[in-house]
């Protein structure tokens, strides 16, 4: 089986304060690189639980890092952070397309719930959904005929998630009280729970179809308000209104996905 997991740092148990995750101390990104970490490391054991010669790749998708390479599992492999464009590493080769400390989107209650930049974006839309990181690169693998099958956070991103992917599998490892508060499972509690739905995802994979809309594919971007979109405009993204802009492509990986 050949897995690729993408990881983000908001969505492990024990995290649930923006300054947790950006504009940190060393001393608090390596903690929160601790239970990240932990957590990636978890679903790459269920993965191998599943089938001992998976091969398992994991793309670093939070905005500044968030996983500890010291630590990091020897059975797979790692693309950290640098410069890369979707579809981040995933291609038609892949059985499955896994999430590990997602966080929901926008707007959705769920902790620390953003979509891309916290600090720019109200909303994205495609094809007049809207989505947020989880549903974009759902539909991402969807287009290359790779299924999601698996994601990990907090019980308002695995909702999110089901709304898009039905038959998804979930690990809730915290529960949302308001954007930076949140009631946590242990780190070994989470980790035990990861790994034993991961194993389960990969058990179903064959059943959980792609999450597929055709295309053309249309992005709306709504930023938020005070945020200019000129930068967008100089890009040859379409004018929509003073805070929207909108761009279609044949090809969704050509979008900001």
């Amino acid at each position: 089986m050949k897995v690729h997991i993408i990881t983000d740092l908001e969505g492990p148990a024990m995290i649930n304060r923006f300054s947790q995750t950006r504009d940190v101390t060393p001393e608090e990104k390596a903690r929160s690189e601790y239970f990240l970490t932990g957590e990636v490391n978890a679903c790459v054991d269920g993965i191998l639980d599943f089938d001992p010669g998976a091969e398992v790749v994991v793309w670093d998708g939070h905005g500044s890092g968030g996983i500890d390479e010291m630590r990091f599992h020897r059975r797979a492999k790692l693309i950290a952070r640098g410069p890369i464009r979707p579809p981040y590493g995933l291609d038609e080769s892949f059985d499955a397309l896994m999430f590990v400390g997602q966080h929901a989107k926008m707007g959705n209650r769920g902790v620390l719930c953003h979509t891309y930049s916290s600090k720019t974006i109200e909303y994205y839309k495609i094809n007049g959904i809207e989505m947020g990181e989880f549903g974009c690169r759902a539909l991402m693998a969807g287009t290359l005929g790779v299924p999601t099958v698996f994601v990990s956070g907090d019980d308002v991103t695995v909702e999110e998630a089901r709304e898009l992917v039905p038959d998804i599998v979930g690990a809730v490892v915290k529960k949302a009280l308001a954007r930076e508060l949140a009631i946590h499972l242990s780190h070994e509690a989470a980790c035990e729970l990861i790994r034993s739905q991961a194993a389960e995802a990969c058990r179903r994979a064959r059943d959980i179809p792609p999450y597929y809309l055709p295309g053309p594919y249309t992005q709306e971007v709504r930023v938020l308000e005070g945020i200019s979109i000129q930068g967008y405009l100089d890009g040859g993204w379409e004018y929509v209104d003073s805070r929207t802009v909108r761009k279609t492509r044949e090809d969704i990986c050509e979008l900001s996905i």
